[in-house]
């Protein structure tokens, strides 16, 4: 069974994003692995001049760290705040830190929001992450709107519409890694 990474765009400690990543692992089915990347805030400003060292690859170890996180993963699940029409900083430095290395490159990854006040930041995220060539899943790829402020995981899987839209998130997330894992295995036969 895949193993799904969790990012949040937000560094909050009450984020709602977060809370909708949180309650969506904890509507995975059985088997599938549900792990959240909480080193965000560890990575430094992205800078090519910083990835090696004299010529030789040598990334910061936050950056190794999330690079190995990622590579991990048979999907990513991101949940992004809007901060001024676009994507929070940190998540942005983040993606940028693994454009050249690749570790999204054909990867499944979906794309939630908890909010529909988010217009921007959404389609901008989907946006990068295809530039990106990671395969953005449409069924895993939605606006789940949800109290702003103090969103609890354990609410939202209590909430009968939001548990339902998060299954379909995270089953159409793990068709995709199940498909990738297919496609990858015959690749290498």
């Amino acid at each position: 069974m895949p193993h799904i990474l969790t990012l949040c765009g937000s560094l909050r400690t009450k984020s709602s994003n977060a809370a909708l990543l949180a309650a969506a692992g904890h509507l995975a089915p059985a088997g599938v692995t549900v792990t959240r990347y909480l080193a965000l805030a560890a990575l430094p400003a992205f800078s090519p001049d910083l990835d090696t060292v004299e010529g030789e690859p040598a990334p910061p170890a936050a950056v190794s760290h999330l690079r190995s996180a990622l590579q991990g993963a048979d999907a990513v699940l991101v949940s992004s705040p809007e901060y001024a029409h676009g994507l929070p900083g940190a998540l942005k430095n983040a993606l940028d830190w693994v454009v050249g290395s690749g570790e999204l490159v054909g990867k499944p990854v979906g794309v939630l929001s908890a909010s529909a006040a988010s217009q921007y930041a959404h389609p901008q995220l989907v946006e990068v992450l295809a530039t990106m060539t990671a395969v953005v899943v449409p069924g895993a790829t939605r606006v789940i709107n949800i109290p702003r402020r103090e969103a609890d995981a354990a609410a939202l899987v209590a909430d009968p519409a939001c548990a339902v839209a998060l299954r379909e998130v995270v089953g159409a997330l793990v068709a995709a890694a199940n498909g990738h894992q297919v496609e990858a295995n015959a690749a290498t036969r």
